[in-house]
């Protein structure tokens, strides 16, 4: 494999990575020290893997010079069968440690989610994306807390925006931006009439101070009194906060708690989010590119899945895949689908790469 030649310095790397971060100036410079210790973590595995390789190569060798000895070859023989297994096993494994980390793979979620066409059927469906989203969250043991939602009288999503905060979380659930479908009879239908609605799901990583920076004096802020479904403390005090993004016109509305502070952070945290997505997606050529290589565009007006009640099957249109248990999906049980869209996304990344291996300073 002639990757392995070209990552010979993966070992010496991650040993100076070692000796820098227990460095005590290092240390005192945070940004720095978390810069590297992530380095560090995305390398062990792939020195490992490069490890466990390097000695089945080794094996292999030593497997072949044992098939000239009588008494040696049968075991030679099983040695070599096993090998020949796990080897391109690990050569894949080594491909996909090898692709570009997007840097945003690790991060929290900002999700939001609207009912689209199908009126308080679409807004239903909003609220049971909504849950699915929750329950799938915590069964992973990640945090979903609330920032903004806009609620109909039979508890319906007209629009709702909140945070999942977990490892990964961003990695898992990115390709749930897009359009979702439902086909069932809605409980507001007396006549038993199937309905296809829509809701739209965007799924944004959420960005830190460090990754956009916003000028206090390009923002304004308007405070008022909590309305709707949505509000916790409607019609009490004045701690629903509207932020507008004077450049760019993004509006952010929070109005979950009853503190204008909290308010005020938690659509801080919003627009950081919303911001980054869209000074990224306009002015990081690469970043659209890794975009454009995802399954599916990600665009808000493509329709990405259908989840069909009546013959209990969901089906995701950028892979063709139908699985028959829409119960458990919406309960939570997504990893089906999510493996298979991951897995699409990394065959594609690993074609358009074109190669086997990357070089020290493409990795780095």
């Amino acid at each position: 494999m002639p990757v392995l030649e070209k990552l010979d310095w993966v070992h010496p790397r991650l040993e100076e990575l070692g000796a820098l971060l227990s460095d005590p100036q290092i240390v005192q410079d945070q940004a720095r020290w978390r810069a590297l210790m992530r380095e560090h973590n995305q390398l062990e595995p792939l020195d490992a893997a490069v490890r466990r390789y390097d000695q089945m190569l080794r094996a292999r060798e030593e497997a072949l010079a044992m098939l000239s000895e009588p008494d040696m070859a049968e075991m030679a023989r099983e040695e070599l069968t096993r090998l020949q297994e796990d080897i391109p096993k690990t050569e894949r494994e080594i491909q996909m440690l090898l692709l570009p980390k997007d840097p945003d793979e690790e991060k929290n979620v900002v999700m939001e989610i609207r009912g689209g066409a199908g009126g308080e059927e679409a807004a239903l469906f909003g609220a049971m994306l909504m849950r699915m989203y929750t329950r799938y969250a915590e069964g992973r043991g990640w945090k979903v807390e609330m920032m903004d939602a806009n609620l109909t009288e039979l508890g319906g999503v007209k629009e709702a925006v909140f945070t999942i905060n977990g490892e990964g979380a961003f990695a898992r659930l990115r390709y749930e931006s897009g359009v979702h479908r439902v086909q069932r009879i809605p409980v507001t239908e007396s006549n038993g009439k199937r309905q296809t609605s829509t809701a739209t799901v965007a799924v944004l990583p959420e960005a830190q101070e460090v990754d956009v920076q916003i000028d206090p004096s390009d923002l304004r802020i308007d405070v008022y009194r909590a309305s709707g479904h949505g509000g916790q403390y409607i019609n009490k005090t004045d701690s629903a906060v509207r932020i507008t993004h004077l450049p760019t016109g993004l509006v952010v509305t929070c109005q979950d708690e009853k503190s204008q502070l909290k308010n005020r952070e938690k659509a801080m945290r919003v627009l950081r989010a919303r911001l980054y997505e869209k000074l990224r997606s306009e002015n990081d050529e690469a970043y659209a590119e890794r975009r454009r290589d995802q399954v599916g565009t990600g665009d808000r007006s493509e329709r990405i899945r259908t989840y069909n009640f009546n013959e209990g099957r969901i089906t995701d249109h950028r892979i063709g895949k139908t699985v028959y248990n829409v119960e458990a999906f919406v309960d939570g049980d997504m990893d089906e689908i999510l493996d298979a869209l991951i897995f699409e996304d990394q065959q594609r990344r690993l074609r358009a790469l074109g190669t086997t291996g990357r070089t020290e300073g493409e990795t780095r």
